[in-house]
């Protein structure tokens, strides 16, 4: 299925044929009876009191810059083969190609910022979780223990203790804003391949 919206730049072979086939006022008598319902070469011929070659020939332009499309074949009571035609649910956009490198980078500043702004709000929940989950769990009786020798019995591996787990060895907040902007530069190396590659 076509896209519903089709950006074109002006040298596009697409937008050329486009060009081509709008460039006469026949062409734009097609479409607007097109616009009507679908329509046989024989119906548009009539309609506009030209050609059936003059006809076929916008026609197949129209065809061959996607603007209409056959949507059914029939038969006629001689067994020839009839093309029914009809719009293409298409928007088509013919616009010169933004090469504006200020727009681009402030594209990427603005992920940027994103990026950091999520990392710093990482780094500042992530401890508070991390209190309520590395808390040391005390039973009963190691806190009994607890009261006799305090020293003691905050040693790791004391039975009824549950030692905190050792502290990451990478803070997650950091690798999430190194991973953000490694993102950021894969897609901006992509970028200004595509750019370098148009020009």
């Amino acid at each position: 299925m076509a896209d519903p919206v089709l950006v074109l730049e002006p040298g596009d072979e697409r937008a050329q044929k486009i060009a081509k086939a709008m460039s006469s006022q026949t062409a734009g008598e097609i479409l607007r009876l097109l616009g009507e319902g679908q329509k046989s070469l024989t119906d548009l011929a009539e309609r506009l009191s030209l050609p059936m070659n003059t006809v076929k020939y916008h026609v197949e332009n129209l065809l061959d810059a996607g603007l209409i499309s056959v949507a059914d074949t029939r038969y006629s009571v001689k067994g020839r083969e009839v093309k029914i035609y009809t719009l293409t649910n298409q928007v088509l956009i013919v616009a010169p190609r933004q090469s504006d490198v200020r727009s681009l980078l402030l594209k990427y500043a603005s992920l940027f910022c994103i990026v950091a702004v999520a990392s710093l709000t990482v780094a500042v929940i992530l401890p508070m979780l991390e209190e309520n989950v590395n808390a040391p769990v005390i039973t009963p009786a190691a806190a009994g223990v607890m009261r006799e020798t305090p020293a003691v019995a905050l040693k790791a591996g004391w039975d009824g203790i549950a030692a905190p787990p050792a502290a990451a060895a990478i803070d997650p907040a950091l690798a999430f804003f190194l991973g953000g902007v490694l993102v950021i530069l894969v897609l901006l190396c992509y970028e200004a391949w595509l750019w370098k590659r148009r020009g």
